[in-house]
Order: structure tokens, then C-alpha cells, then sequence
């Protein structure tokens, strides 16, 4: 009998993921990893959900996938699972419309004033109602769009942008020469190129050695002076000294981030700690959003099917879908 392990799933979903794998599986549901037995992590043919404790690792004796119910895996020990002959999938397309439209909606905040306005409305109803008055108003017709990263969420905020007839670009050097026909938008050469011609910029790249702290000091020193800035991706992409520092001098006039290098909010951060102080100089300048970007009941519904789907298709027809560790799984179980 092949058994599906689901080490962190609440009671709510069980059925949503029986339905998805389909017939001729045994699952195992728990709600914690505490609750986990050694028999059903040696005896589980799949496990899906988040990151296993590394300290459980070793006991999938019997184990030939892992599935990750998330789209970013920067925390998952890949070469390890490959090295044990387990392929390792990530749940890529759960979130792509939630995540994308979690952009628009920073981009807007910010372009239209639209926190500024309530929190100042909030502080004196009647003297700050000031209809003409948007610091950080925009023509967004008028922009030009840049994407960092041009995979599913890339290119869906990418087409987001243009419906509101934004110039868009992106860089990415790994999408093949061609994508940016298909699309109908420009490409960037190099990140430089990319920062120095945009109004906006919304992060959609992967984490990993090479993006970590991509957005740094290198980037905003070849930045359009009085960008804006927004990051629904993974926080440890940009630098946030060095976002503090381009907020300081007015290249970044205003950033949007739903993520952080580390969650919740480190305020030993000098930006973090300013915006948590309310100091004058970044006041209504940076928005956040706790890392909700990709949250509605359908993505909770999607993600837990989508991953359930993709390990029993492994398991039963051999159709490996989404794996990121091929470069790692020598010998597949």
C-alpha cells in the first residue's frame, strides 16, 4: 500500500487532499510534527507539506518524494533528499493570481497615497482633507514597470501592470531569447539596466546564492532616482541596509514589502526600527504586510490539493511534476 504522510495539516483540509491524491493511497494525517510516530515516517512513500525537521530526515526509509506545499524551497536540503534518492517538488501555482494581485494592490497603496491619506485623515478630519494632495502621486500610464524574476508570479504581475498601461520590463537571465516576443514587453539586459529606466519595481525571483541580497547597494546606485519599490517574493533579496540607505537619499521614494529577511520583523533593522518609531523622514514612505501576499480561502484550498496531486502522481504513474532537485537525484527510490 502506498502511504501519503501529511505531517502539518488541519483537519479542515483531510478531505480536499484525499480527493486530490484519488484512490489507492493510505493517508496519514497530523496536525503537528510532535504527533508524527517513527512507523509512519519510515513506512510513508510521500510526505507533503512543509519542511521536514532535519532531525526526521533520516527515518524515510521508505520515502520517494517530498512535496513541499509552498512555492519557495530555499529552506529545504535538497542535495540531502537527492542524495537519498527522494525527489523533492515544490507547489509552484497555488498562489500565482493572489500573489501577482498582493503586488498591484503595494504599487497602488503607494502610487494613489491610499495608507497616507487614511492614516492622516485619522489623525485630523478636517484639516488634512486634501484631495489634490498625493506625495507620491503617479500616472502609472506614465511609468515603466520593471520585473525582477519573469516565472508564473513575474509574469502575472508583468500583465497586471500593463493593464493599467504601464511601459513594462524585465530582467531575468535565465528565461530563454524569445519570452519577452511572446509577452510583448521589453527585456532588460542587466539588473543595472533594469533599475536605471524603472518607476517601479516588483521583486519576483526565487531565493537562493545567487538573488540573496541582489537588491543592494550596486542595485540602487544604478537606480531611477524616486523609484518605487515592492517585494512579494522572498525578503532575503533585498538588502535592507542598503534599502534604508536609498530611502535615506531619496532613490527609493517609497517601498511596499510583504516579506522580510526574517519574520516577523527583525527591529534590531535600522529601517525596520524607523518605521516601527514613526520617524518623520519615512513616515507613510514604506508599507508591510505580514507575509500575507499569497493568503485567500482558495489559494488554503488550491495548495493543498495541488501538492497532494503532484506526489500522487508520482507515486502512481511516475510523472514527476515540479521537482527542484533533479540537479541532486541520482538514483530516484
Amino acid at each position: 500500500m502506498l502511504r501519503i504522510l501529511w505531517p502539518s495539516l488541519p483537519e479542515a483540509f483531510h478531505q480536499i487532499a484525499r480527493d486530490a491524491a484519488g484512490p489507492g493511497f493510505e493517508c496519514a494525517f497530523c496536525t503537528d510534527f510532535s504527533q508524527v510516530t517513527d512507523a509512519q515516517w519510515e513506512t510513508a512513500s510521500a510526505v507533503v507539506g512543509p519542511s521536514v525537521p532535519a532531525e526526521h530526515i533520516d527515518k524515510l526509509k521508505m520515502c520517494r518524494i517530498f512535496v513541499k506545499s509552498a512555492v519557495g524551497y530555499d529552506e529545504v536540503d535538497i542535495a540531502r533528499y537527492g542524495a537519498m534518492g527522494i525527489a523533492v517538488s515544490n507547489t509552484p501555482d497555488y498562489g500565482t493570481r493572489e500573489v501577482a494581485d498582493h503586488a498591484m494592490a503595494l504599487v497602488l497603496t503607494l502610487t494613489k497615497s491610499i495608507a497616507y491619506h487614511d492614516e492622516e485623515l485619522r489623525a485630523d478630519l478636517r484639516a488634512n482633507w486634501r484631495p489634490a494632495h498625493n506625495p507620491y502621486g503617479r500616472r502609472l500610464s506614465a511609468c515603466t514597470f520593471g520585473v525582477v524574476g519573469i516565472g508564473r508570479i513575474g509574469t502575472a504581475a508583468a500583465r497586471r501592470a500593463a493593464a493599467f498601461d504601464m511601459d513594462v520590463v524585465f530582467y531575468d537571465p535565465y528565461v530563454p531569447n524569445g519570452y519577452e516576443l511572446a509577452l510583448g514587453m521589453r527585456r532588460a539586459d542587466t539588473l543595472a539596466e533594469l533599475m536605471g529606466q524603472c518607476d517601479i519595481v516588483s521583486i519576483h525571483a526565487p531565493l537562493n546564492a545567487e538573488t540573496r541580497k541582489l537588491i543592494g547597494k550596486d542595485a540602487f546606485a544604478a537606480a531611477k532616482k524616486g523609484m518605487v519599490l515592492v517585494n512579494t517574493a522572498r525578503g532575503g533579496i533585498i538588502d535592507l541596509a542598503a534599502l534604508h540607505d536609498a530611502m535615506q537619499d531619496g532613490t527609493v521614494l517609497a517601498a511596499g514589502l510583504d516579506v522580510l529577511p526574517e519574520e516577523p520583523a527583525n527591529l534590531q533593522e535600522p529601517l525596520l526600527a524607523a518605521w516601527q518609531r514613526g520617524d518623520a523622514w519615512l513616515k507613510h514612505r514604506l508599507v508591510l504586510t505580514p507575509h500575507s501576499a499569497f493568503y485567500t480561502p482558495e489559494s488554503m484550498r488550491d495548495i493543498r490539493a495541488f501538492s497532494a496531486r503532484t506526489a500522487a502522481r508520482y507515486l502512481r504513474d511516475g510523472r514527476l511534476e515540479n521537482c527542484v532537485n533533479k540537479a541532486f537525484l541520482k538514483d530516484p527510490r
